[in-house]
């Protein structure tokens, strides 16, 4: 059995909901307060240096960070979570999953704590408006890729939509969402109505 550690509603709240739609049976260990110095924060900068979460476990005790690495492991024992090898599909999901974890994902390490970057009050709001701005541009840029009523990569459902569920949360809010990004809010209103989701979204208060 895996072990995953993370925060209820952060980002391992993802690697949550990609864990459940393979079919596969983890632990997980909250990890809140890590963010900050105590027993939580040396607990996993023992496993991951960076101090960043989620961290998963092997069964081996391997250690694997990084949402886009634990996809990459799951489609290895649950291939159908990703579009067929060799069509348009794949490729767009491969440029897409690739897309998301190197310029939406990160983002939100520079606007949540702009003070790790920058002094004063000023500079750091600037920051802060400057990167959430940003971000909201590419959410834009990607609602202009999808189609209506379709996944993220066409027909089928892929672990790229296990995102969104989590992201519509985090700035710049829900409602934010609905009316600029109609197409990926709909994504997000079809995973909710997944059965099989209902209790990890619910567990991290998704829904």
């Amino acid at each position: 059995m895996f072990m995953l550690y993370g925060v209820p509603g952060w980002g391992s709240a993802i690697s949550e909901i990609m864990l459940t739609l393979a079919g596969e049976e983890y632990q997980f260990v909250n990890v809140e307060g890590f963010d900050q110095p105590g027993p939580q924060r040396e607990q996993i900068r023992a496993l991951n240096p960076l101090c960043q979460i989620p961290v998963l476990k092997t069964v081996h005790d391997e250690i694997l960070t990084e949402t886009a690495a634990l996809a990459l492991l799951l489609l290895d024992r649950c291939p159908d979570l990703a579009p067929d090898i060799g069509t348009s599909a794949r490729l767009r999901f491969q440029r897409l999953l690739i897309w998301l974890n190197a310029n939406l994902y990160p983002s939100f390490s520079y606007s949540d704590h702009p003070d790790r970057w920058l002094d004063g009050e000023g500079p750091q709001l600037q920051l802060r408006e400057r990167v959430d701005g940003h971000r909201n541009r590419l959410y834009q840029w990607l609602e202009n890729q999808l189609t209506k009523g379709e996944w993220t990569c066409g027909e089928r459902m892929t672990l790229l939509d296990a995102y969104w569920p989590v992201m519509v949360r985090w700035r710049p809010g829900e409602a934010w969402f609905i009316a600029n990004t109609p197409k990926l809010y709909d994504i997000v209103q079809r995973m909710r109505a997944l059965p099989e989701l209902g209790g990890v979204l619910a567990r991290n208060d998704l829904l």
